[in-house]
Formats: structure tokens, C-alpha cells, sequence
């Protein structure tokens, strides 16, 4: 295909994941006030959207407490820099077995089975412009660990997305969580301005080589927005791949702890070197107010807790 370059292109900062990252690094915000002054850093650094999960204050391990994601949202609304908020939908399909011999019961450590609605009551009740939805169901690095996303449940989630007027930001992390997004527009489930987020090199989705991205952007319709990211020391690469693709950018710690070998990174750092990444291909970054006029997005407090 022709090299189609975006000139004007968001970033997104992804502050802190799921994963075990807390004890790797000084930099991974743990708190809700940690992560939403990270979240703000990078908006100052030039990130048009955050995306947020949430860590217990005290290990960092991941957690979905509504009342963290509450104060996340409004530490961050609060703040004298505009962004866009983008909290994770994904927590709550975290299924463990056990060995390979015995793999029921489930293991209890790590396993984190939720219903729709649970799993997306802090979208409900946060009401944060985008929220993201894993469009699959995948083998998940670890040795016994599943992400779990079946068709039943991704239709009730974005379903309820919609409903609730959040952006769905379709996290795919292969070929076929496209083709499921697909589906959901064609149901209905979904409205068709889609927004996608194309995952790569994470184990055991889509590996992060150039001829299984393009696969993953050349199976992207032309009318849906489409950001990337890879994960580890290829992540600013990718920042610049996924511009001269057409796409736009994701950085942040979630995906990458380090600025340089042996240095570690801030949020507010690795978005300033993407930044710098897209201008010096000669291209524009959007800010905030000009990405929810691109998404049809809509800013909204919290309801009344």
C-alpha cells in the first residue's frame, strides 16, 4: 500500500497498567493522587488523552475500586491543563487456572471474574469520555492467565458504553478482535465513528514485526481513528511507524519503563519524546479540545456519589 503519513496526530499517555511493573521502577504511580498528577504531567507534556488504570495505594497491585477511579477522575478534571480521560474497562476478566493436569478449580490468586455491570460501574458512574473495551479473549503472557472477553460479554459492555455516551476505544490485540469490532458495528452494539487502539507485542497477541502491523492497519476501515503502540524498547519506534502508517500514538508506562538503556522514564518524558518523534516527521499534534471535535467526544462531570 501507499504510505499514507498522518499530519495531525493525538497522543495518547497510558500512566500505569495492570501489570507487575510497581516494583520496577521509582516512576509508576501507585495512588489515585500519584497517578492523577502523572496523568496531568503528561497532558503538560503534550498528551491529548490519558488512559488510566488504577493500583492499590500501598503494593500497587491492580485494582478496579470505584472509589479510586472516582478520585483519579476528579483529581484530574480538577487540574489547570485540559485532557481528555480515557479509563480501562478491562479490569474484572482476569481468569487463572490451575496446572495444566488439574486446571479447575480456578486459581484464586490473580483470578478476577466480574459481570457486565460490575465491570463497568466506574465507567457509569465516572462518565469519562473514552473508555477502552479488549475485543478478545487471549492468552495472556503469563503461564496460566487468560484475558477473558467473550462475544456475550463485549456485546453487553458496549452496549452499555453506548448507552452511556462513552467512546469505546477498541483495544484489538490481534487480527480477529478487528473482525469482532466489525461485527459489533454491524449489530449495532457500537455506533460506527470507531476508535481503535492496535496493540502489538504483547504476548501472546499480534507480534510487533512490520508485516503483522500493517496486517492489523490495512484491516482497519478507512472511516474508523486508529492509534498504536508497542510494548518495550520498541515503543518510540512505533510511535513513528504508526504515524507514517496514518495512525496515531500511545506511550506512557503501562507499555515501557525506560527513556534510554538504563534510564528510566516519567510519563511526562516519554510523551515529550514522542512529541518530538511526530514533529520532526512534519507533522501537527492535536490538542485537546480539537481531539473530542475529531472523536465526537463529550466532556462530563461525575454523577453525584
Amino acid at each position: 500500500m501507499p504510505l499514507a503519513m498522518n499530519r495531525e496526530v493525538f497522543i495518547t499517555c497510558a500512566v500505569t497498567g495492570s501489570g507487575g511493573s510497581q516494583d520496577r521502577s521509582p516512576h509508576v504511580p501507585r495512588s489515585p493522587k500519584q497517578i492523577a498528577d502523572s496523568a496531568i504531567d503528561a497532558a503538560k507534556a503534550g498528551a491529548a488523552i490519558v488512559h488510566c488504570h488504577v493500583r492499590d495505594p500501598e503494593t500497587g497491585k491492580p485494582r478496579r475500586d470505584v472509589h479510586l477511579y472516582r478520585e483519579v477522575t476528579e483529581r484530574i478534571r480538577a487540574a489547570d491543563v485540559d485532557v481528555i480521560v480515557n479509563l480501562t474497562a478491562g479490569m474484572g476478566g482476569d481468569m487463572v487456572f490451575g496446572s495444566p493436569e488439574a486446571p479447575l478449580p480456578l486459581n484464586e490468586k490473580g483470578t478476577d471474574m466480574g459481570g457486565a455491570a460490575n465491570r463497568m460501574e466506574h465507567v457509569r458512574q465516572c462518565l469519562p469520555e473514552i473508555c477502552t473495551l479488549d475485543c478478545g479473549t487471549m492468552n495472556f503472557a503469563e503461564a496460566d492467565y487468560v484475558m477473558t472477553n467473550t462475544p456475550g460479554m463485549l456485546r453487553a459492555m458496549g452496549g452499555m458504553m453506548t448507552a452511556l455516551g462513552v467512546k469505546p476505544e477498541i483495544e484489538a490485540f490481534d487480527t480477529g478482535h478487528l473482525w469482532f469490532a466489525k461485527q459489533l458495528v454491524e449489530e449495532k452494539v457500537l455506533d460506527p465513528d470507531v476508535l481503535v487502539q492496535l496493540c502489538m507485542g504483547v504476548p501472546w497477541g499480534a507480534p510487533d514485526d512490520l508485516n503483522t502491523f500493517m496486517a492489523m492497519v490495512n484491516n482497519v476501515p478507512s472511516t474508523w481513528n486508529w492509534s498504536a503502540f508497542a510494548i518495550g524498547r520498541n515503543q518510540m519506534a512505533y510511535a513513528a511507524a504508526a504515524v507514517l502508517a496514518g495512525g496515531n500514538v500511545r506511550v506512557g508506562l503501562e507499555d515501557n519503563l525506560w527513556l534510554d538503556k538504563g534510564v528510566l522514564a516519567t510519563n511526562a518524558q516519554l510523551v515529550e519524546r514522542a512529541a518530538s518523534i511526530v514533529t520532526n516527521l512534519g507533522a501537527r499534534i492535536l490538542g485537546p479540545k480539537e481531539v473530542r471535535k475529531k472523536l465526537n467526544l463529550t466532556k462530563r462531570a461525575p454523577i453525584a456519589a
